[in-house]
């Protein structure tokens, strides 16, 4: 299969980009490298542009005569997208118009969207399956809704099959070391923890300790970027020109942020200092996965469920790369 993936020098875009590679099957990042990392992508996989670029992105699909695209590029930042939401509709709506726009000049049917979890807001049922009610609480997550109708609405108009990943909390890091998180600014608590052993950072802060979960604090679902990757390839698989599908992607366990703290304690062995302080606007109790229907109906199984294992798989990219891909170390 010939896949254009955008996005594919982001965290999860890059992981998925050389799983495809891995599989055998032919694909090439398009990214515009303002969040991505040239260095995330193997030699000669990547195109540099915008997504807002209809023509530069049917060039694209064309010079590989694309089966499929896989659709990660995004403006992610939930504080960022509240003071900056023009930026946010632009790039994540406007930017999925050009692109859907870009797959009609091109011929390409296939579409597999990276949707989130922050499409069901603040909803109380914990797990939470694909017919659970999206609320979504900020303009990052309105602008991915949005999205998930727009790619409904072309697919009926103009015959496009898709699927819809709604994916649970991104961690952890390439078994080799090689390939990890790095964002700038970092806003993912596994990252944010480890920066403390580090000596980046004097302490991590708890938003909340008064939530009505076990201990206090938030608990979310941390599914590895390789199950990730995993559940991405099963699913280009499985999309075909009239599919219409939805999977939540996560593992159906849930870590509060307490277990992330002490289970990066445990993996580097030394005591990470805490700050608790209240919470912040619109971050939910809770938000736990029930992947029940994508392990059912496409046979995928997470390898890593176990909260230590992501951290520690985190924490052997973070030592050998302390300043992310600038500087790394090989």
């Amino acid at each position: 299969m010939r896949i254009l993936v955008t996005g594919g020098a982001g965290y999860v875009g890059s992981a998925c980009l050389r799983a495809l590679l891995a599989a055998g099957h032919e694909a090439v990042a398009y990214d515009n490298l303002i969040q991505g990392h040239r260095e995330a992508v193997p030699e000669g996989r990547l195109v540099k542009g915008d997504i807002r670029d209809t023509d530069a992105l049917a060039a694209a699909m064309q010079s590989i005569q694309a089966d499929g695209v896989m659709h990660f590029a995004a403006a992610t930042c939930v504080g960022e997208s509240v003071d900056d939401p023009e930026y946010h509709y632009d790039n994540n709506i406007g930017g999925t118009l050009s692109l859907l726009n870009a797959m009609r000049k091109a011929g390409v049917k296939r579409m597999l969207f990276s949707s989130t979890c922050a499409t069901y807001g603040m909803n109380p049922k914990v797990p939470m399956n694909e017919e659970s009610m999206q609320d979504p609480c900020s303009p990052y997550a309105r602008t991915k809704l949005t999205v998930e109708w727009m790619i409904r609405d072309f697919a009926h108009a103009y015959g496009l099959g898709y699927t819809l990943l709604r994916y649970f909390n991104a961690s952890g890091a390439d078994a080799d070391g090689k390939f990890g998180e790095d964002h700038n600014p970092e806003n993912h608590l596994i990252p944010l923890v480890l920066q403390v052993p580090l000596g980046k950072r004097e302490h991590i802060k708890v938003f909340g300790t008064d939530y009505p979960t076990p201990d206090g604090t938030c608990i979310r679902d941390y599914v590895h970027t390789s199950d990730l990757a995993s559940a991405h390839i099963l699913a280009i698989g499985a999309t075909e020109s009239n599919t219409a599908e939805v999977y939540n992607i996560g593992t159906g366990a849930g870590y509060s942020v307490l277990d992330v703290i002490r289970a990066a304690e445990s993996v580097v062995g030394k005591p990470i200092r805490v700050e608790l302080t209240s919470r912040r606007p619109g971050d939910p109790p809770a938000l736990v996965a029930d992947p029940t229907k994508i392990c059912s109906r496409l046979g995928w199984n997470p390898k890593f469920v176990k909260i230590s294992e992501i951290v520690a798989s985190a924490w052997e990219w973070h030592q050998r790369n302390p300043s992310g891909y600038v500087g790394r170390c090989e």
